[in-house]
């Protein structure tokens, strides 16, 4: 019989990505452990418990059983790595519900040793599928099993129940010589920690089971964990054996003296992201079920995709986009980094940062072309980047990025750029953003130092600026609207009111240093709106246009279907005549890499299969992004294209 297995997979799952996306097996040979094999024209596999061959296929009316392949990967793990006997192990089992009967309802249970109670109870999905915790934990209570795991084959929760408080999280189950007090006391190496896991279902999970009712504010206290948890880990490689101290403990109160001192320890390390005096506010119960869900994955060098992930969702769960913001798409960010090819000396900045993408990215365009050690990658992050947002939590999520990237350190403020009033504020944290960036400007020695700038902070003579502002929202301070040439109409009236990110591209150009660069995402509308034509006509008087591209309407969904462009400036020098005529590069981009749900699209070899690439092997977007930059890079050269 020819092994069929990976080809049949992806009919099954209807996705030819879903086999890379077990996150959950990935130490396993897939195509060798299941083996389906065809019969009749029709697939199969052979049940490691009851030894009797399952149809997981069927071409003719295209039927599927993708849950199975989930549950005999599991039944695989269960009698091959926690060495649990088969006749421990029972499938399909009935639960009963008062007087009714649930046939066949639970996936795997397995018995406690005296085969009389069950001990684990295992819930099996198809890939992608993400509800069922309560199903779970019905089962659990119905059955009075101890652990119930729910699984997707990419992620997993396991639930314990120390009889008779609420459910807890474990990182594993128990092997079959240990005790679930084994697998809490068990010692955590930053080796032991996994590099791939699905950080947004796990905060997904910790909303659901303990946040969303614990009467605090959700988003902060995961912040506070994650500082937490980065410090650990940054101090593990120091100790011996490298132990990782993030985790919990058989008793609720000391994970919480733990969990809380690293907290404390870590604002010390990082200021600014949090109240000196502040400690976290889960009580110690509610506490130890989060810290199983955490203590097992790794954060400190993490793929950004996954933090991408996780915080593009709660970016938008704290509503971000009421506010015309949103999570720009790492493939538009990589596009506009690459055209304008930030150099090792170059100051870089993003007045409107939100997460941070722009700021990491060029992070790590200079990183690879300049091939810097350690030393220099770290020097590089801490004097040469900086952002400025006016939302709290984007911040954090920013400062918490550039901690995960390897920066340690980062230049991240919480200030409007629209309206530097707001910089002589008496918040300790703005007065100090100001005293540092008062000290980077001093630092440029063709800055004149004038007191008008030194109070408004208007020139920043940035040598890189990337940015995608806030479109909805108009500003009507009349004080601030002074501030501005375009707070005025051609004539030189004052306006009643400008669009933010109308102000935003005057803002952007008072940044740079003359000759600077920058590239800022715009809607549509500024480029072709017959009153707008103000607009252009400043932006050709402030700059030269080095390029537009188009953006395809699916690169902002599901947020927002608004058309938008990226407009790439490189600012007149002050003693400068602008030029009248010159090439500009223009394209616009036919794949965004998201279909019509905004949900990504990857690229395919010709047998069907995901394309990887880049240093961390990410698939790859199928989008023309990257080809468009390379072919403003052609341009630029004179190349004829």
């Amino acid at each position: 019989m020819e092994n069929k297995t990976r080809e049949v997979i992806s009919q099954i799952f209807k996705d030819p990505d879903a086999l890379y996306g077990l996150k959950e097996f990935s130490d396993l040979n897939i195509d060798e452990i299941l083996n389906i094999f065809e019969k009749d024209k029709k697939y199969y596999l052979t049940c490691f418990k009851r030894d009797k061959e399952i149809q997981v296929f069927n071409p003719e009316n295209n039927q599927t059983n993708p849950e199975e392949i989930i549950r005999q990967l599991w039944l695989y793990k269960l009698l091959n790595y926690f060495k649990y006997p088969k006749d421990r192990i029972e499938v399909e089992k009935d639960v009963q519900f008062g007087r009714e009967i649930h046939a066949k309802s639970v996936d795997i249970v397995i018995w406690n040793k005296k085969k009389d109670t069950p001990y684990i109870v295992i819930e099996t999905k198809k890939p992608k599928e993400e509800d069922g915790l309560a199903q779970l934990k019905s089962y659990l209570a119905a059955e009075g099993a101890v652990i119930g795991v729910w699984s997707n084959g990419n992620t997993k929760v396991v639930l314990y129940r120390p009889w008779p408080k609420d459910y807890e999280t474990l990182r594993e189950i128990p092997k079959v010589d240990q005790t679930v007090e084994d697998v809490i006391k068990e010692k955590l190496k930053l080796s032991d920690l996994k590099p791939e896991y699905d950080l947004k279902k796990i905060i997904e999970t910790l909303e659901e089971l303990v946040l969303a009712g614990a009467g605090v504010d959700s988003f902060n206290e995961i912040f506070k964990l994650i500082y937490a948890k980065l410090y650990d880990e940054k101090e593990a490689k120091n100790r011996t054996d490298h132990e990782v101290t993030f985790r919990k403990s058989t008793d609720p109160k000391i994970t919480f003296e733990t969990i809380n001192q690293l907290f404390k320890e870590s604002i010390q390390e990082w200021p600014g992201s949090f109240n000196p005096y502040e400690k976290i506010e889960l009580s110690p119960y509610h506490l130890q079920v989060c810290i199983g869900e955490l203590e097992g994955i790794q954060l400190l060098d993490a793929q950004l995709s996954i933090m991408d992930k996780a915080f593009e969702y709660l970016l938008t769960s704290i509503a971000k986009g009421s506010k015309g913001q949103y999570f720009t798409p790492r493939n538009v960010v990589d596009m506009a980094v690459k055209m304008l090819n930030p150099q090792r000396s170059e100051n870089v900045i993003d007045p409107a940062c939100g997460s941070g993408g722009f700021l990491i990215h060029a992070m790590w365009h200079v990183w690879r072309n300049n091939q810097l050690d350690h030393e220099n990658k770290i020097n590089y992050a801490r004097k040469r980047l900086y952002g400025i947002d006016f939302d709290e939590k984007a911040v954090k999520i920013a400062r918490a990025l550039m901690l995960i990237s390897g920066d340690g350190k980062s230049y991240v403020f919480k200030l409007n750029s629209l309206d530097t009033r707001e910089w002589q504020g008496e918040e300790s944290e703005k007065v100090r953003a100001r005293a540092e960036l008062q000290t980077f400007i001093h630092d440029f020695e063709d800055y004149q130092k004038n007191k008008e700038n030194q109070e408004k902070f208007k020139y920043l003579n940035f040598d890189i600026l990337l940015t995608n502002p806030p479109f909805a929202g108009e500003i009507q301070d009349i004080a601030l609207l002074k501030e501005y040439d375009l707070g005025k109409n051609d004539k030189g009236k004052l306006k009643n009111k400008v669009e933010r990110h109308i102000l935003f591209i005057e803002r952007c150009l008072d940044m740079l240093k003359p000759d600077g660069r920058m590239a800022i995402v715009l809607p549509q509308g500024v480029f072709n709106n017959t009153g707008m034509q103000q607009i252009r006509q400043f932006l050709f008087d402030r700059a030269k246009i080095l390029a537009v591209v188009g953006l395809h309407g699916n690169t902002f969904k599901p947020h927002t279907g608004t058309k938008t462009s990226v407009l790439f400036l490189q600012k007149w020098n002050e003693n400068q005549e602008p030029e009248k005529d010159y090439p500009i590069f223009m394209a616009v981009s036919q794949k965004s890499g998201k279909d019509n749900s905004g949900e990504y699209v990857y690229k395919k070899d010709e047998k069907g299969q995901p394309i990887f690439k880049g240093i961390s092997n990410e698939k790859a977007l199928d989008d023309d992004l990257d080809e468009i930059a390379e072919e403003f890079i052609r341009f630029s050269s004179g190349e004829k294209l």
